[in-house]
């Protein structure tokens, strides 16, 4: 397949590469196409000042659109319902959902004429990830015959009915009545003219209907920038195990279970645990270190800036994860490609990155449950380290084969050749299982 072949529009809302989260995966994916094919890529003026800091240029290989006029009022008003930026999400991207479709009314008002002279075999829209957003541009490509691909689209992950006061903790209240989103206009639109919906979890891909089944693919939502994380830990530490937490400090990271599992073990001089991240919980996490005299062993870092945390990072053992609700898990893939271990919860994002070959799942269950599982794992790491060497290489060519962003973009390529040039319809990985919860 020729490089610069395909000339697609890439339409992500959020994607800026000084950001974390949805922007830098939203960026990391278009900067992936643009090295791949043709790609020009449509995002919101937000992103502007940073896509030019990482030298490119508007009108040449990006095009902002202006949406402040909706965007900032709702986002105070997110805020405020929220009371802040880091928790209740479903509430954020609900009311984003309601104001989404201006934006790609705006994006079709730029691009309709190039669009109908046939400038772009494909339009491929990456964010929003949310299932829930809806589209005006899905109708209207179909009209003129331009393939439209959605996606990864990625969320929907039940809440664990093992822990209900996460829920609460999280402001997650309109999680209950989330279904209503399909009453959304647009909603239908992108489900029944979209061309091909890329589906970014097994949660995701269960919930789209059956008779669109046949436009459906399955690619998981994340995937790392080798060039942020290309050092490899390849000796364990002599002395103690060393474990690492990346991520926001909010209730449903769980990094409080972290810490009380570890704690008997970090006490006998046996592991030490660095965390890095900030978030509403850092208080209280830093409360719970004191209350359990773990100051010496435990250590809250802060946020560390993407560039410099591989550096921190490959400095570790073991990766200790236990979120208990996570979409995606994109810091998952991180360690791995560190060659950092990852110990995640057998639920959603993490468990369809990680398997026995190259990690640790933990089973789902009650939190003094779930801490027993953590402790006994690290024990039995701790009894014979060596049980993390073909761990550690497994880890790291899992990513290198099916999760770098350059290997998103050969995939997003396939999908573009099912499209338009009539090949077999793209299987990157196997059929997902079913992971329904009563």
């Amino acid at each position: 397949m020729s490089k610069k072949k395909f000339k697609v529009l890439v339409i992500a809302e959020a994607a800026n590469p000084e950001w974390a989260s949805v922007p830098l995966v939203g960026w990391s994916h278009a900067f992936a196409l643009s090295n791949a094919c043709q790609a020009h890529l449509v995002t919101q003026i937000r992103n502007k000042e940073s896509i030019e800091h990482f030298g490119w240029k508007e009108g040449v290989e990006f095009t902002s659109i202006n949406t402040e006029k909706l965007a900032k009022p709702i986002h105070k008003l997110s805020q405020l319902i929220r009371g802040g930026g880091n928790l209740g999400w479903t509430i954020n991207t609900a009311l984003q959902s309601l104001i989404y479709p201006y934006f790609e009314r705006c994006v079709w008002n730029k691009f309709k004429e190039l669009l109908k002279d046939g400038e772009y075999d494909v339009v491929h829209r990456i964010t929003p990830v949310s299932p829930t957003a809806p589209s005006y541009l899905a109708k209207k490509l179909k009209t003129i015959n331009v393939p439209f691909v959605v996606g990864p689209l990625n969320g929907g992950v039940p809440w664990p009915k093992e822990f209900p006061e996460m829920q609460k903790k999280e402001k997650e209240w309109l999680n209950t009545i989330r279904n209503a989103y399909k009453l959304l206009p647009g909603y239908r639109s992108l489900r029944n003219n979209a061309t091909a919906i890329v589906c970014g979890s097994k949660a995701t891909l269960e919930q789209m209907p059956v008779d669109i089944k046949h436009k459906l693919v399955y690619q998981p939502e994340n995937a790392i920038d080798i060039q942020r994380f290309s050092l490899k830990n390849s000796i364990c530490n002599e002395h103690h195990l060393k474990l690492a937490f990346v991520g926001r400090l909010v209730p449903y990271k769980a990094c409080d279970i972290a810490i009380e599992s570890i704690q008997n073990l970090a006490k006998e001089g046996k592991v030490t645990l660095d965390i890095y991240g900030n978030g509403p919980e850092e208080q209280k996490l830093a409360k719970l270190i004191t209350e359990l005299n773990l100051e010496k062993y435990v250590t809250l870092h802060g946020f560390v800036p993407n560039t410099q945390l591989q550096n921190e990072l490959v400095k570790a053992d073991v990766f200790l994860f236990p979120s208990i609700r996570e979409f995606g898990g994109g810091v998952v893939l991180e360690a791995m490609a560190l060659g950092i271990v990852p110990i995640v919860m057998d639920y959603a994002g993490p468990a369809e990155l990680v398997d026995e070959k190259c990690g640790y799942l933990i089973p789902m269950n009650k939190r003094a449950q779930v801490i027993n599982s953590i402790k006994y794992i690290i024990e039995e790491i701790i009894n014979d380290k060596d049980l993390l060497k073909e761990k550690r290489i497994n880890a790291i060519q899992k990513v290198d084969n099916l999760f770098t962003w350059q290997r998103k973009a050969e995939q997003d390529l396939l999908i573009y050749n099912w499209l338009i040039n009539k090949e077999d319809k793209p299987d990157f990985f196997n059929k997902p299982k079913n992971i329904k919860r009563i």
